[in-house]
């Protein structure tokens, strides 16, 4: 019993403020490289994704131009932050109560594995009902969530107050 005791006290409750910035912040990193990735590699207009994101909340007639457009970008941004947000509270609440940021090397594993999850959640999986998003299926897009996703765990492990009670 002293051992069950012991092994409960232990578990701790992620710092949600931390994980929802570290979330807010790897979003970020990732709308970075998708727009370096869109205009470097494939000459595609930058706002592509924009329109894309934009798409979830607004409709797929948000598809039918790919310019620069205000009202699209806001509503891109908001929808890309809130759902990296959100992540990052996801990621939090797999994180700390198994201790998976004792060491950077298996927070990064925890990371990556998240990530590519998110990849396959968002590619494979929401494709049913967002079908524009199959086209961005592929090594880029892999390995932007890779990063992540690990951005999303180093960053949370940074930012967690109660990373000294470990």
């Amino acid at each position: 019993m002293d051992i069950h005791m012991h092994s409960y006290h232990r578990q701790r409750m992620p710092d949600w403020p931390a994980a929802a910035v570290a979330g807010l912040a790897a979003g970020a990193v990732l709308m970075v490289l998708e727009l370096i990735w869109l205009t470097w590699f494939t000459h595609a207009s930058p706002w592509a994704v924009s329109h894309m994101i934009a798409a979830i909340v607004m409709g797929p007639d948000t598809l039918q131009s790919s310019g620069f457009s205000l009202g699209v970008v806001t509503v891109a941004l908001l929808a890309h932050y809130v759902l990296g947000s959100l992540l990052g509270l996801v990621l939090a609440a797999v994180v700390a109560p198994f201790h998976l940021d004792s060491n950077s090397g298996l927070l990064s594993l925890t990371g990556a594995v998240f990530g590519a999850v998110l990849y396959l959640l968002n590619f494979y999986g929401m494709v049913q009902f967002f079908p524009w998003f199959a086209d961005w299926r592929g090594s880029a897009t892999f390995v932007n969530h890779l990063i992540f996703g690990v951005s999303a765990a180093l960053l949370y492990a940074r930012l967690d107050r109660h990373g000294a009670d470990r």
